[in-house]
């Protein structure tokens, strides 16, 4: 299996092979992606919470106790 690695942007669904690599990819390809990181938000649901806890009516607390019952 012949092998190269490239970047490319995305456009329209479509990725540009480099001219020097096109005369060896004219027929099946397996392609696998790889998305670069972004460094934005989480959708971690513990870093959500603590950014924006929610507020309950009439909510209280458990007293010490009752958190370490055995």
């Amino acid at each position: 299996m012949y092998a190269v690695e490239f970047q490319a942007t995305v456009k329209n669904g479509t990725i540009h092979i480099p001219a020097e690599y096109r005369k060896k990819f004219r027929h099946r390809v397996k392609v696998i992606l790889l998305a670069e990181e972004s460094m934005g938000p989480t959708t971690n649901l513990i870093d959500q919470l603590l950014a924006k806890p929610l507020q309950l009516k009439d909510f209280r607390p458990l007293p010490r106790e009752q958190i370490y019952v055995r």
